[in-house]
């Protein structure tokens, strides 16, 4: 059953409408095509009104729908089920938080890595709710290096509401395993690319957010801080989230005026949510298109541009 949320209403009310209506007509035989077409209709435009006036806090709390893909669907269904996962940090343990491996898209190995959120409540603390250890970042750049070395391209996807807090975490180098990671995604010497599909939060997603491309979905959100932690530290209250939102510019229409990513994917038109199918489809097609931009510039020229595309951030006169 689809989750919906409370701007989302209208949609559901219309939708409900649209299936009684089939229902009476299924149960009366009296033709109802007219009245579904009307209603249809209505339920699009209704659609387009409310996706197209979206607050900054909507597109927050779309990027944490529970039916919004998580990164393992945009990798079997990019890669048709050819994806090989790969485990362990070699160090410490599995971080389940951070999947990745190598898989087979239209015949082109690649390397992908992400943040896996689970899909129901037992998954969800299997997966510690998204937020890696700093084995799962050391995770991620062993294989980094390891798709540096047999020369394939690398593609991450982004969502996490940030690494993991907790105190073991700490003491086993959460700040230096983020840090690494930065460092070393900076000097990698084949094409990255950091697809931002749900939540972007702090170090969690820069952790494996340094690319020659770092593009977001429509309604997904990147800062620095989460826009309910923001509110309890400027107002002591998480009542304020909302004005959080709109004044932390997280958006990925703020982040591209701002020079922040180099391109938003746009979504269908009732969110990747709703349509998942499609979503794919678009997200592998812009990976296809970057991955080939990209495989036309020398390798060397490729890393300083990295690197000054991330100098240029944060500066102004």
């Amino acid at each position: 059953m689809s989750v919906y949320l409370d701007f989302e209403e209208p949609i559901k009310a219309l939708e409900e409408q649209i299936e009684q209506t089939k229902e009476i007509g299924a149960s009366t035989e009296v033709d109802m095509t007219d009245k579904i077409a009307e209603l249809q209709e209505r339920l699009k435009e209704k659609t387009k009104e409310i996706f197209s006036n979206l607050t900054p806090w909507q597109r927050v709390q779309l990027s944490r729908h529970p039916d919004r893909p998580y990164t393992l669907a945009y990798i079997n269904a990019i890669t048709n089920g050819k994806f090989q996962e790969l485990h362990g940090d070699r160090s410490v343990k599995d971080d389940k938080a951070m999947i990745g491996g190598f898989g087979l898209m239209d015949g082109q190995t690649v390397m992908f890595i992400g943040q896996q959120k689970g899909i129901n409540t037992k998954m969800r603390q299997y997966r510690n709710f998204g937020m890696p250890n700093p084995e799962g970042y050391r995770k991620a750049l062993r294989l980094m290096k390891l798709a540096e070395k047999f020369n394939k391209p690398i593609v991450t996807f982004i969502d996490t509401p940030g690494a993991f807090p907790g105190l073991e975490a700490e003491e086993r180098g959460q700040g230096e395993a983020i840090a690494r990671n930065i460092y070393e995604m900076m000097r990698l010497k084949v094409p990255v690319i950091c697809v931002i599909i749900g939540e972007g939060a702090s170090g969690g997603a820069l952790g494996i957010g340094v690319g020659d491309k770092v593009v977001m979905l429509e309604n997904t959100w990147y800062s620095v801080i989460s826009p309910e932690s923001c509110s309890s530290i400027l107002w002591r209250s998480w009542n304020f989230k909302e004005q959080a939102a709109e004044a932390l510019k997280l958006t990925s229409t703020d982040m591209q005026k701002n020079g922040l990513v180099d391109d938003v994917i746009n979504e269908p038109l009732n969110g990747a949510h709703r349509n998942q199918e499609e979503m794919f489809d678009i997200v592998k097609d812009k990976i296809k298109g970057y991955l080939k931009e990209l495989s036309e510039i020398n390798p060397e020229q490729r890393i300083n541009d990295r690197i000054e595309k991330f100098n240029r951030m944060g500066v102004w006169s």
